[in-house]
């Protein structure tokens, strides 16, 4: 598939592309992206052209992962890259493709709704007929993500359970959350926020 940009009042979602590498070495610095993503650590300028170059573009020409470049709207140069957002994508049934959701922001663009404007462009896409016409979207954490769990609480996805060592992080496997979003799914929250996590979303960033 050839690339293309999602766009919002809120954000606009572009291809990451060389120009960005700098960029995404800087915020990939921060330590809870590291603790909270599968982004090698520590991270170097070739880890983020080896994700732009091995990641992104071959994941666009193979229909096997669409990644954009999160930026506020009406942003004009890769500085105002804030961060990443993707869909990795199963075929395994071709009548029923399924996708999981991804992303990650800027410590200094938290907390102002947009990682859910981005997540909610991507998956109107998603289950869009004329889009990746998707049976399903998987959101995936590690368990403690609090912040992440509420942008996919934010957006609709039906809270699953916690699956033990599910994921794996740097050769290491780790207990993860799980939801899921179908596509005659409501796009709001579909359950009271958890009473505990309020006060855990000071500790824990995406």
């Amino acid at each position: 598939m050839e690339p293309f940009p999602l766009i919002s009042d809120r954000v606009r979602l572009t291809v990451p592309t060389a120009k960005d590498v700098n960029r995404i070495t800087e915020i990939c610095q921060d330590a809870d992206i590291q603790r909270w993503t599968v982004v090698p650590s520590p991270y170097h300028p070739s880890d983020a052209a080896w994700f732009v170059d091995e990641l992104v573009t071959p994941g666009w020409a193979q229909d096997t992962a669409y990644t954009w470049a999160i930026r506020p709207h009406g942003a004009g140069s890769s500085s105002d890259l804030v961060g990443m957002i993707g869909l990795t994508v199963d075929r395994t049934a071709p009548s029923a493709v399924d996708a999981e959701i991804g992303f990650w922001l800027d410590p200094g663009a938290r907390g102002h709704g947009l990682a859910s404007a981005a997540s909610d462009l991507v998956l109107d896409w998603a289950f869009d007929a004329e889009g990746l016409d998707a049976a399903r979207v998987v959101w995936t954490a590690y368990v403690g993500n609090w912040q992440s769990r509420r942008v996919a609480w934010r957006c609709g996805f039906t809270f699953e359970g916690t699956v033990r060592r599910h994921a794996v992080q740097r050769g290491e496997r780790r207990d993860a959350w799980i939801a899921t979003l179908l596509p005659g799914d409501g796009r709001e929250p579909v359950a009271p926020w958890p009473d505990d996590a309020s006060t855990r979303l000071q500790e824990d960033v995406v």
